[in-house]
């Protein structure tokens, strides 16, 4: 026993350490998006498929000494792939790189993940055969353990010290023990194996084979909760951050609720975890809900405008009272251990399903995040099969009364979440999504009546660009970027001669209000939908006399690509993801491109406002790097003016550029300067957590 807990244990240990260390190391190289980590979710639940296939395949295929000897030899060859560092060839500026995050991963860490993921079903299905008192299921908790504690060990301890590369020989280095280690195991199985008759277990009282309509319910309730996980995960990165954080927190909970019911399946009860499931599905479904903004009832808007860490709360909780259902129905429906490594298979391709769904179909079939109420849906409607199930064995009165009522509240509960998918897209003139994200612009207020009637780009939640309606204002700049914010300071700074100006990222092309004749704006933006709508909806790009160049593709990844000719008088860098700023954006290594296609006596302008993260430090130690002085400006307009909005701004350029400009400094809010210890970030680390506000 414990050598087959050693083997699964450092197995799953590795198999989730690797899921954040590889994709904080491509973060950067498509984007920065929380959409890279929803495309890594789908490639480790399709390997992890792959993994227990073979698994499924080896064991009910193979005699037992052929399975050790196949195995060995395939571990074995996997040491190849070492160590797990992506070779740089695979970045890429833009398009649509879901596919080619998949092709990365292949190359990368496929080999390695695959014999991973094979590791947990195979070990139980030896252990069972060559142990007739054993409990295999128990080694399945001891694997999602193990998987925790991975995922809570890389922000805690691995991602605050180590950097990327460190990180990857690291693990690399725990593979090969680990190739080791389940290379003795396999062995002595094979010589160790008996067969065995009989293995009576906990809530499996047959060996039958299973009917097809069970394995259904193990795949729907598997996909109900990888859905969920999925839609959740997104849900909280595309407004807060795209950190290993908020990644870890849903897929920790996650499996932690697979721990619970495996190892001790008493502590999931129907008559406490169902009402906390409406209670769950109801929250989860408020949130969701635009409608629910109009209501005027105080707890209503309270539920709206809570505060941001009760938000995180509020959904991490309701996630895991999701799972705990699911995943306990599962535990009560697990099978004969004859049919252990069929029920794994089953239950990896429900999450493999849900990844599918949310990674890759959503993204190109909505135009709105359907996937999350679609996705509630799909776990009441589950429940609701599986608990009917349950109902067929009582009296005939009861029986018609609970399938009545379970009927009830799925119609009712479909119907309120229909209502809220038409929401999602009610009144406004476009929703686009992509790889990138989902778009909206809508018109505020009537020009004709209101002069502080306006046009809104909205990413996510966040305001990405606005632009007024009433023709005197049309062409002013409006919202982060207005004339006594940072940015418009150093455009003021600037003005009198002919400049060349670089801007990372668009939103709605606000800052070519800035734009004079015989100035040329250069605008590098990630997202071509984003462009689309600035062309279709706004006028600024159009308005201006200044000469517009645009660039699509990641901003730094294009500026590198680019020879240091471009050299402008200003560079602005604005590029958001929600409410987040791209690590990579603002990295040392990052800096050093921008300030190599900075004229002498550039300025280099980066918007820095944040509801959540105080990107000051980072600003001060990258200026400190290159010699640079800084400037801080904290703006926030007078209570009578609709048009511009609170905003932070760092203005950055060398010491003689300071000195010519004096009214900068008299206007900044506080020069940079070192307030605490701080490592700089660069590409090999960043630490998220040491700016949270």
């Amino acid at each position: 026993m414990l050598l087959y807990g050693i083997t699964i244990f450092l197995s799953a240990f590795l198999l989730f350490e690797v899921q954040p260390v590889i994709a904080k190391i491509i973060l950067p190289w498509f984007g920065g998006t929380s959409a890279v980590w929803s495309t890594c979710m789908l490639f480790f639940q399709l390997v992890l498929l792959l993994g227990y296939l073979y698994a499924h395949w080896l064991h009910t295929r193979l005699a037992p000494r052929r399975q050790a000897f196949v195995h060995i030899m395939v571990l074995v060859l996997s040491l190849a792939a070492l160590p797990i560092l992506p070779a740089a060839h695979w970045k890429t500026a833009a398009g649509q790189p879901s596919f080619r995050i998949l092709a990365l991963l292949s190359a990368t860490v496929g080999m390695p993940y695959f014999l991973l993921s094979s590791t947990s079903p195979l070990l139980q299905a030896w252990y069972a055969r060559s142990h007739k008192e054993g409990m295999p299921y128990r080694l399945f908790a001891l694997s999602n353990f193990a998987s925790m504690l991975a995922l809570l060990s890389y922000p805690l301890l691995v991602e605050p010290n180590l950097p990327n590369r460190v990180q990857a020989y690291g693990w690399s280095i725990g593979y090969t023990l680990f190739v080791a280690v389940c290379a003795v195991a396999a062995w002595r199985s094979a010589a160790a194996a008996t067969v065995l008759q009989e293995n009576a277990v906990p809530d499996a009282a047959s060996d039958a084979e299973p009917t097809l309509a069970l394995r259904g319910l193990w795949l729907a309730l598997a996909a109900s909760a990888s859905v969920l996980l999925l839609a959740v995960t997104t849900h909280l990165t595309q407004d807060v951050a795209a950190i290993p954080f908020l990644w870890i927190l849903p897929l920790s909970l996650y499996l932690l609720s697979f721990i619970i019911c495996f190892e001790a399946p008493r502590m999931y009860t129907r008559a406490v975890f169902l009402p906390l499931l409406a209670a769950s599905l109801a929250f989860m479904a408020a949130r969701l809900s635009p409608g629910l903004r109009d209501i005027e009832t105080p707890w209503l808007q309270w539920l709206v405008h809570m505060d941001i860490r009760v938000i995180i709360a509020g959904f991490a909780a309701s996630l895991f009272v999701c799972c705990m259902v699911c995943h306990g129905e599962l535990a009560r429906l697990k099978p004969h251990p004859r049919h252990l490594t069929g029920f794994y298979v089953t239950v990896s391709l429900g999450g493999a399903v849900g990844g599918v769904f949310v990674g890759l179909v959503a993204p190109n079939l909505f135009h709105a995040y359907y996937e999350f109420p679609i996705g509630l849906a799909l776990c009441l409607l589950a429940v609701a099969v599986v608990v009917g199930r349950s109902l067929t064995a009582t009296a005939m009165p009861r029986r018609l009364v609970g399938m009545a009522a379970l009927t009830l509240v799925l119609a009712a509960y479909c119907w309120w979440l229909s209502s809220s998918m038409r929401a999602m897209v009610r009144n406004y003139r476009v929703v686009a999504r992509n790889f990138y994200g989902q778009l909206r612009v809508y018109d505020s207020g009537d020009p004709r009546l209101d002069d502080t009637s306006a046009r809104i780009l909205v990413h996510g939640v966040i305001n990405h660009g606005q632009q007024m309606l009433a023709g005197e204002f049309s062409r002013l700049p409006v919202t982060y970027f207005c004339p006594d914010s940072g940015i418009g300071r150093a455009m003021r700074a600037l003005e009198g001669k002919p400049r060349r100006i670089g801007i990372l990222g668009l939103g709605c092309g606000t800052l070519a209000a800035y734009g004079r004749a015989g100035d040329t704006i250069r605008i590098y933006e990630i997202n071509p939908l984003v462009l689309d709508i600035a062309r279709s909806e706004f006028t600024y790009l159009k308005d201006t006399p200044a000469t517009i160049e645009t660039a699509i593709g990641d901003g730094r990844l294009v500026i590198e690509s680019e020879p240091a000719n471009h050299e402008f008088d200003i560079l602005v860098m604005d590029a958001f993801s929600g409410d987040s700023v791209p690590v990579h954006l603002i990295t040392r290594e990052a800096f050093r491109s921008y300030f190599s296609h900075l004229k002498p006596g550039g300025i280099l302008a980066v918007n820095i406002s944040n509801k959540y993260l105080n990107l000051e430090p980072v600003m001060q130690r990258a200026a400190e790097s290159f010699g640079k002085t800084g400037f801080v400006y904290h703006y926030t307009p007078p209570e009578d003016d609709p048009m511009c909005f609170s905003c932070s701004w760092t203005l950055i350029m060398d010491e003689a550029t300071a000195r010519s400009h004096p009214e900068l400094e008299q206007h900044a809010s506080s020069t940079l300067r070192p307030t605490r210890p701080f490592r700089v970030w660069t590409d090999d680390f960043s630490n998220m957590y040491s700016i949270l506000k």
